[in-house]
């Protein structure tokens, strides 16, 4: 299965990170498919671009973003938020 992902980069103490597609069984930071994007959390704002195309073209695919990368893209408006679960009905 193929996931679009974060792969780090960056120093010590320094994070940045790649926005790539990966194999789901690779590690976090071996080999990867596509170079899609980066992230940069420490920056105020928080820097993330990615080619909004290859995104598009990767989902299409079926390639599945990960929980932080998919909340990523939803703030920059490439992924419909999800729908929220349906709260439980009280038994009695």
């Amino acid at each position: 299965m193929l996931k679009i992902r974060l792969r780090r980069v960056g120093a010590k103490k320094q994070p940045s990170y790649r926005v790539v597609v990966a194999e789901s069984t690779a590690p976090r930071d071996g080999t990867f498919i596509d170079l899609l994007g980066h992230y940069n959390p420490l920056t105020t704002p928080t820097t993330f671009h990615v080619d909004e195309d290859k995104v598009r073209s990767w989902l299409a695919r079926g390639a599945q973003p990960t929980d932080r990368v998919a909340r990523l893209l939803q703030k920059s408006g490439l992924v419909a938020a999800p729908e929220p679960a349906a709260a439980a009905e009280p038994v009695a």
